[in-house]
């Protein structure tokens, strides 16, 4: 399999962790991520604030260069995904718009792209290919495994499987041995965007995620966000401080995790770049 890979602002920035598993897991399961060249920012973060059309015309330019390239695109940042999936199912429905945003643009995307979730490729790729491969079993490790929102909604735009108890990221999680855990909040708000604006909101909301993969028995929690990421891990002290908690929960991205059951070693998949220690989950492989 071969296809454009974007990695959007976070994985070269605050999520380089994601970005060195990913591209180690696709080496090892025999994915080709094929980098755009000279692509932008997809304005997932702020570029809808200012402009309706901007952030379509933001993801169009990507999804052209995409298309230039003969591949479909792959994003593993969730933001960036529902950037470019948003756009692409924008333009494809929509000539009139596409003729202006093309105009804005300069550069004519035609709709001949496929935008696919990370998720999307490795199911593609084949669970039970990834089975094959796994060399250390996580067989006994619990995982709370996160969706957040931007995967799984609105589901005319995304891929997902359900929206409301989406499975295929558990199923790449089974393969690698670990138990999913059945849990309320797997497609719940982290509340990473109001983290700027309403603190105290967003701390709340992620308190209860905690809580609810600590009730389920989870040993971790993973993800494929950054935003989340960022807002599940570093969040935890503040937490413990505000609520009188004990949150010390390892949040992984969810192919450090399918890293480690291929066999890739700890720091390939860096997993000491984390704000909780990962130590009692790369404990499991030695």
């Amino acid at each position: 399999m071969k296809v454009a890979y974007y990695p959007g602002c976070s994985l070269h920035s605050v999520a380089r962790e994601y970005d060195s598993s990913t591209r180690a897991v696709c080496q090892a399961l025999g994915i080709e991520l094929v980098e755009i060249p000279d692509w932008n920012c997809c304005g997932a973060s702020a570029a809808h604030a200012s402009s309706e059309y901007l952030p379509t015309a933001l993801a169009a330019r990507n999804l052209h260069l995409a298309e230039k390239m003969g591949l479909n695109v792959t994003s593993p940042c969730a933001a960036c995904y529902q950037s470019l999936a948003q756009a692409n199912w924008k333009m494809t429905g929509n000539e009139k718009l596409r003729e202006k945003i093309n105009e804005a643009v300069g550069q004519p995307y035609q709709g001949g792209v496929k935008v696919l979730s990370i998720i999307d490729v490795f199911t593609g790729a084949g669970i039970d290919k990834i089975q094959s491969q796994v060399v250390q079993s996580l067989k006994g490790l619990k995982v709370a495994v996160y969706y957040g929102c931007l995967l799984v909604r609105p589901p005319k735009v995304v891929s997902i499987d359900d929206s409301e108890n989406p499975q295929a990221l558990d199923n790449l999680i089974r393969a690698t041995g670990a138990e999913p855990v059945d849990w309320s909040h797997k497609v719940e708000c982290c509340g990473g965007s109001l983290s700027v604006t309403n603190e105290e909101v967003s701390l709340k909301m992620v308190k209860d995620i905690l809580a609810s993969a600590t009730r389920a028995g989870a040993n971790c929690i993973i993800d494929a966000c950054p935003q989340c990421h960022l807002n599940l891990d570093m969040r935890q002290k503040k937490i413990n401080k505000i609520y009188n908690t004990d949150f010390n929960i390892p949040i992984l991205y969810f192919t450090q995790l399918l890293g480690l059951a291929l066999g890739i070693k700890p720091i390939h998949l860096s997993m000491d770049s984390h704000f909780v220690s990962t130590g009692s989950v790369v404990s499991l492989v030695g």
